[in-house]
This record gives structure tokens, C-alpha cells and sequence, in this order.
């Protein structure tokens, strides 16, 4: 089973994780010299592990969650084509995007200056060097003691598939396959020996969380982060609150906003979730009086339906009925701030 998120949802996550900077040539028979290193190259890195290593991967290869669910795939780096993916190819696709896929032009996220650090790395590390990693997991990048998730390495690199039955593991590798799909499996590649199996819930989680469930959480949670518990910022931030005296239509919606809204606004509509954090603009505070006095019932169903230009908020219309968008205003409405009409 392959699992396939809609498209305006995808429109959303590109804002993090978006990555498609063309179509992947064949793998080229010899490594090229690497010359050293072009000025900004190190800048480029820091771009590059906050905003394209969701899709792209750690180390360029595009072997991660999201790569499995866009389609077309997002290029593997150290597999294109030198002749092709040249610093003025790349910066150029930063500016316009890709038509047909997740890649959208970054101009309202990066300057000039930031495109043409982040296409010199991107060439230097991955097209050239073919480098093993970026250096993403640093305490700098907040991995502290990274060395701590050891046990689950071997299912990220795929040396163990993640789909090895429990009984053929040893005491040491089922730990560690048990912390990889706590804490690991939204970046790195699932690791199927038989093929795409979906094995996590779709929910924005990118922390420790020792079996939370997002529709099911367990309490008391652990206060103190380590490598299995769920203690995170975000964490509030992903449990939807509990509203009483809800009309059918607000069910509805609630149900609608939760699978499809929170994603990028949060459970409690917030946008203070993990992916809310990344998302530039923000994705609206629906609970925030200063801008949702300013609401309507009507202003709020164009937006949904139309989205907003020059943001990671995409047009709904293709995925949602007229029927449903109201459903999830008047969810809106009882759940985290009253609209008039």
C-alpha cells in the first residue's frame, strides 16, 4: 500500500519540504573530482537542512517518508546529472518552481543571495562529492547526543528493513526498531524490504513519542525527553480540543478540519504545531482574537476555496466541496473563535 496525501496538501508541506528541482538523470558512471568547496557553500548547508532535507534527504538522495508520497519522486541529487544540475539550473528552478509537481518557486521565502548559497551547496555536496551526510543531526540542528539513537540506526540506512518480523530480532535491534518508528521513520526512509508499507499514522509528528497517538493519546506522558518518550513543545499543540454541544454540521467539519486542516494549523487550530514551526508565513492562529476579529464566515470559505497566493496555504477547491468548506468554518467557528457571517 502506498499512501498518497491530496494535492493541496502537498502544496502545503512544500513550504518545509519541497524539493523537485527536475527529473533525475541516470546515474553517471564515474565520480567527478571534487574541487573545493564554492563561497556560501556552508551558508547553502544551513538552507538546506532547515528547508529541503524533508523531501530531499539528509544526504541528498531523497530517500525519506515524504519522497515516497509525491509523485514525481523528488530528484536524488547524487545521481543527477553534473552537465544538468548546474548552481544556474538550480537557482533558476528555486525562482519559477516546477510546474506539475510539489516544487514551488521559493522567491517569497529566499533572497537572491540565499538561492545561490543553497544551489552551491547542493552541487558541491550532492551532484560532485556525493557526500554521506550533511551534518544535519548536531546539537547545533537541536540533536544533542544524537549517538543516543544508535540502536535505531541500522533500520534509517536500511542495513536492517524495518519490516523484519519482531522474532527474527535480537533484544538490541528490536529496541532499536521500536525507537526508529517512534523517532525516526517521518525523515528517513522507511526501509520496506517488501516494498511501500505504511506503518506510521499521518500525523506531523517529528519528535520522540513512545506510541503516542494523536487520536488516542496516552496520559500521564513523561516529562523528561530522552530518546523514547514523548515530552515535546508540540505536543499540546497536536490534541484536539474537546468541544461539547456540537450540531451535525460542526461534527462534520470537525472531523474534516482534523484530517486535513491540522496538519498545517494544528489540532487546537493554533498552528503551533511541529509543521506550523516551519511553515513561512505561519499558518494562521485560528485562535488569535487580533486577526480572527477581523473574520468572516464568507472571507474565511474563499480562502479555503481559493487559498492565498504567496503563502503555504493552498486552494482547497479540488479537494473539499462547497458543502464540506462550510462544514469546517462552522467547525472553526464553535471550536476556536465565533464568525459572523
Amino acid at each position: 500500500m502506498k499512501w498518497r496525501f491530496p494535492a493541496a496538501l502537498l502544496a502545503a508541506v512544500i513550504a518545509i519540504c519541497s524539493g523537485v528541482f527536475g527529473t533525475a538523470a541516470p546515474a553517471i558512471a564515474d565520480t567527478l573530482a571534487a574541487p573545493a568547496a564554492p563561497a556560501g557553500s556552508e551558508a547553502g548547508r544551513k538552507i538546506y537542512n532547515f528547508r529541503c532535507y524533508f523531501c530531499h534527504g539528509y544526504s541528498g538522495d531523497a530517500k525519506t517518508v515524504a519522497a515516497t508520497f509525491l509523485n514525481p519522486h523528488p530528484v536524488d541529487f547524487t545521481h543527477a546529472d553534473p552537465a544538468k544540475f548546474t548552481q544556474d539550473h538550480i537557482v533558476s528552478v528555486l525562482k519559477t518552481g516546477k510546474p506539475g509537481t510539489a516544487m514551488q518557486s521559493f522567491r517569497s521565502v529566499l533572497n537572491d543571495t540565499e538561492m545561490e548559497q543553497l544551489a552551491a551547496f547542493v552541487v558541491d555536496e550532492f551532484v560532485r562529492k556525493k557526500a554521506p551526510n550533511t551534518h544535519y543531526h548536531t546539537p547545533e540542528n537541536g540533536w544533542k547526543n544524537h549517538q543516543r539513537y544508535q540502536p535505531a540506526f541500522p533500520f534509517a540506512t536500511g542495513e536492517i528493513p524495518v519490516d523484519t518480523p519482531w522474532d527474527k530480532l535480537t533484544e538490541e535491534q528490536a529496541r532499536g526498531k521500536r525507537l526508529f518508528l517512534a523517532s525516526c521513520v517521518i525523515c528517513h526512509d522507511r526501509g520496506h524490504s517488501a516494498g511501500d508499507v505504511a506503518t506510521w499514522e499521518s500525523t506531523p509528528l517529528s519528535y520522540p513519542r513512545n506510541d503516542y497517538s494523536n487520536a488516542a493519546p496516552v496520559a500521564p506522558l513523561p516529562l523528561k525527553p530522552d530518546a523514547m518518550t514523548s515530552a515535546s513543545p508540540y505536543l499540546l499543540h497536536d490534541i484536539p480540543p474537546q468541544v461539547t454541544g456540537m450540531t451535525p454540521l460542526e461534527r462534520k467539519g470537525q472531523k474534516l478540519f482534523q484530517g486535513n486542516c491540522a496538519f498545517c494549523h494544528a489540532a487546537d487550530g493554533t498552528g503551533k504545531n511541529w509543521i506550523g514551526s516551519f511553515l513561512e508565513p505561519h499558518p494562521r492562529n485560528l485562535r488569535d482574537p487580533a486577526f480572527m476579529d477581523t473574520m468572516t464566515r464568507t472571507r474565511l470559505s474563499a480562502t479555503i476555496r481559493e487559498g492565498l497566493p504567496g503563502s503555504s496555504m493552498p486552494a482547497w477547491k479540488s479537494v473539499l466541496s462547497d458543502k464540506e468548506i462550510a462544514a469546517i468554518v462552522a467547525y472553526v467557528a464553535k471550536a476556536f473563535h465565533p464568525l459572523p457571517d
